[in-house]
């Protein structure tokens, strides 16, 4: 990801738009990465590897579809996840490279502590 904002991914005319990297705040990242649900899509796009991208439907989550479409927005609105549309997917990616400019390694502090909780 560059350093200038992000552009708004369309479909017929609907964009979704994300922070730009130097708009990204600590204090929200970690408010959205404190849901469990939230930081299970972390997690499976860290582990898809770099500059992968997975649609909503590879990331299910056990809620209603509207519970859903909330946890990825506010992801998307924290600045760790890019959303685009391919074709009628919403696909994901982890806004890595951002992350670890503004926030030296939290990212990875984040999921192998949320790693060691699951193997208690």
């Amino acid at each position: 990801m560059s350093q200038s904002s992000p552009a708004p991914a369309t479909v017929a005319g609907r964009a979704l738009e994300h922070p730009a990297r130097e708009r990204i705040r600590l204090d929200q990242v970690l408010q959205a990465l404190a849901d469990p649900l939230r930081l299970s899509v972390l997690h499976k796009l860290a582990a898809a590897g770099p500059g992968a991208e997975l649609s909503c439907s590879d990331l299910d989550l056990p809620v209603s579809k509207s519970t859903s479409t909330h946890h990825f927005r506010v992801l998307r609105e924290a600045g760790l996840i890019q959303q685009v549309y391919r074709g009628t997917a919403k696909m994901n990616a982890l806004r890595r490279d951002d992350l670890e400019v503004l926030f030296p390694g939290l990212l990875e502090a984040v999921l192998a502590a949320a790693a060691r909780e699951r193997l208690r």
